[in-house]
């Protein structure tokens, strides 16, 4: 009896010795993922500062060491380009400082890791606005620039148009200016190279005036599509952004659109009326019909009815520049064990649209089970100035929302309509974005982006001990 009391005694502590140990491995090496829980990864350890000096000692600490680092925001890249197994996961959010406004040059300075909605917060008081940035703000400024991204003003397309300078922590630990003018090179590097550089540290950005804009809604047919935007939004200039929208409800799958433009309104003093920064405020509709549109072919018609409602409804209506450029997202906040979204986006020169929806359009009716949400597009000059570019003309950029399973197969049978779609894409001389998931092959990876050799071979040159290294650079190089 004694005997058996002191086995069990000594299997408790065994046990309680060893839940301890795995406790401590799990917080010491945590599982991460991005947005879309696709790409579930132990990392080494995360890591955060708010402090400079101490995020040099990191790499330094890193170096020593030999850890790889990957570079992190808010995480909605979600091709594995903030993460890399067994290491460091370095979080920006907490270096989020505003530094400096130059109210008379329309310059701003910043941490990385402040948000977009942060900056506006600050700077509509002093009637000043974004020159670009996404139309959604809940994203930080150092992965904004990793993407280089874009959003809906039509005179400023690419974030790189608007970064006057920024600061660059390296693989030595070294904080390096970088400009057009201060290490070229790296500017055209770091500006969507996915973190693959160094730690963007603090960035100076172009800043210009919030101004009043008045909607204008239409609705139209997809073949009518550019030339009426050629001739009605871009050569008016009194057009500052503009998006669009093409259905993938069955009634009129990829066939109707409605268009919405913001002139510049005609009384600017109407602003202060206009210039309070909105909150989301009805999230429930239109997440209730976003959800509808997700389980069948009904509720695809009837969430596109609702958004071409909406759409007529804000006809006429007065925004202020600062409003149009921090669009709602709650409501697109999805939640389930078996399932999640991921987004894929796609460029086509402006005269191919037509013929490039055709063939998208006779594609995608055969895959069935491909569960397509959502369609927006907007407009993106050329623009080569990053190793990177996606850009390589006057292109639209169709941005979709896909619902798919979790599972292995799913996740296989997603990958198959995705290489189809971007096969489509290339053929109409296009591209497609690189911060999603890593579906595409090296081989339309290289025809999409001609520089992409280049970038790797930099990549080696300035960090060839990889200290800075994640999925995307693995997969692809």
């Amino acid at each position: 009896m004694f005997k058996n009391r002191y086995f069990a005694i000594i299997l408790y502590v065994i046990l309680l010795i060893c839940s301890f140990k795995l406790f401590h491995f799990q917080l010491s090496h945590p599982i991460v993922e991005d947005y879309g829980r696709l790409l579930p990864i132990k990392m080494k350890t995360v890591k955060s500062s708010d402090d400079e000096e101490k995020l040099r000692k990191i790499i330094e600490q890193a170096n020593a060491h030999n850890d790889s680092i990957s570079i992190a925001g808010m995480r909605h890249s979600q091709g594995g380009q903030t993460l890399y197994p067994n290491g460091i996961l370095l979080d920006m959010k907490n270096y989020n400082k505003i530094l400096e406004l130059d109210r008379e040059n329309k310059l701003i300075s910043v941490q990385s890791g402040v948000t977009w909605a942060e900056i506006q917060s600050y700077i509509n008081p002093y009637g000043l606005a974004l020159m670009v940035s996404q139309s959604q703000n809940i994203f930080t400024v150092g992965g904004s620039l990793s993407v280089n991204v874009h959003g809906r003003d039509i005179r400023n397309t690419s974030l790189i148009e608007s970064v006057k300078s920024f600061r660059l922590l390296n693989a030595e630990g070294i904080i390096i200016h970088v400009s057009r003018e201060e290490n070229p090179e790296l500017f055209q590097l770091v500006i969507g190279g996915y973190g693959l550089f160094g730690v963007i540290v603090d960035v100076t950005l172009q800043l210009t005036d919030d101004e009043l804009y008045q909607v204008q809604t239409k609705s139209l047919a997809y073949d009518e599509y550019s030339p009426y935007f050629t001739t009605n939004v871009l050569e008016n200039d009194n057009v500052k952004m503009h998006m669009a929208r093409i259905s993938v409800a069955p009634d009129n799958f990829l066939t109707d659109m409605y268009i919405t433009n913001y002139f510049t309104a005609d009384d600017q003093s109407l602003i202060n009326k206009h210039s309070t920064l909105k909150r989301e405020s009805i999230i429930a509709v239109p997440k209730f019909f976003l959800g509808l549109s997700r389980i069948n072919d009904w509720g695809k018609n009837m969430f596109w009815k609702t958004q071409e409602t909406y759409n007529k409804r804000i006809d006429g209506s007065l925004i202020s520049r600062n409003n149009v450029m921090r669009s709602d997202s709650a409501f697109m906040e999805y939640d389930s064990t078996s399932k999640t979204e991921v987004l894929q986006e796609y460029y086509v020169p402006i005269n191919e649209f037509t013929n490039y929806i055709d063939d998208l359009r006779e594609m995608l009716k055969k895959e069935q089970d491909f569960n397509l949400l959502n369609i927006t597009i907007r407009y993106v000059k050329k623009n080569d100035e990053a190793v990177l570019s996606y850009a390589k003309e006057d292109m639209f950029a169709l941005v979709l929302l896909i619902n798919q399973g979790t599972s292995k197969d799913s996740i296989a049978e997603t990958g198959q309509v995705v290489r189809k779609m971007i096969d489509i894409t290339l053929a109409h001389d296009g591209s497609y974005y690189l911060p999603y998931y890593n579906y595409p092959t090296k081989e339309q990876l290289e025809e999409a982006y001609p520089r992409a050799d280049e970038f790797f071979k930099m990549k080696e040159k300035y960090d060839p001990n990889h200290r800075f290294m994640n999925l995307f650079y693995e997969e692809y190089h």
